[in-house]
């Protein structure tokens, strides 16, 4: 290049880019570093298959709908999931009875073993402290029992998970519209729900500060018996 068209070139301005042109830019740097976000991900497609999927299940109700924060039902069996769920809830249901009845001060008669009369056993989780090993022992036991050999499905002909009925305990229930039979599922699950973090919320401020009834301390009708 001669020197005459070096000096013309350094002498002539550029053209001014074209509006079109740099409105094009920032779009091709963005895509180019992005992926196509318009298009939904495979996990939340799962998510919303899964939720529309279990909607109208027994328990999913307002406001929160189907909650699986864990996405369990993506990989497990639902009925499985609902039967523990109501297993779960059944023995919390029978924990807080428990806790309230010994809280009052209510005790069987006799002796739990020799020489410790139910009357000396305290209640809440100072109970384990004083109940023999071969007592704990018991409870597991039975709970293997009722587990393995009560607790199911003998018949083949449960209408739920969690219907252990086997033919002979009904109360009625065969009588109910389906919706009344829906309403009380429902019904069973709630107080299940309510019970666990109830029996959790007991034990864990009895272990804290010794007061699992914290309401009746504040109002000023405190619970004794687990100092």
């Amino acid at each position: 290049i001669s020197r005459a068209e070096a000096a013309f070139a350094r002498e002539r301005p550029c053209a001014p880019a074209s509006p079109r042109v740099m409105l094009y830019v920032p779009v091709l740097l963005a895509t180019a570093f992005s992926g196509p976000l318009a298009r939904p991900r495979p996990a939340a497609r799962a998510a919303a298959s899964m939720s529309s999927r279990y909607s109208k299940e027994v328990g999913v109700q307002p406001p929160l709908g189907f909650v699986d924060p864990l996405k369990l039902t993506e990989t497990a069996d639902f009925d499985l999931l609902r039967l523990a769920e109501l297993k779960h809830g059944r023995v919390a249901m029978l924990a807080i009875v428990g806790h309230l009845v010994t809280a009052a001060g209510v005790r069987l008669p006799g002796d739990l073993a020799t020489g410790l009369p139910f009357s000396a056993v305290p209640p809440g989780l100072k109970a384990l402290s004083v109940v023999p090993e071969a007592g704990l022992l018991q409870i597991v036991l039975f709970a293997g029992f009722l587990e393995l050999f009560v607790m199911k499905d003998v018949t083949g002909k449960a209408e739920f998970p969690g219907d252990y009925r086997n033919g002979w305990i009904d109360f009625g229930w065969d009588k109910f519209s389906p919706e009344t039979k829906l309403k009380k599922r429902a019904i069973e699950l709630n107080n299940g729900r309510a019970a666990q973090m109830g029996i959790l919320a007991l034990m864990v401020h009895e272990y804290i500060n010794k007061d699992p009834y914290v309401i009746n301390a504040l109002i000023g009708q405190p619970v004794g018996g687990f100092s």
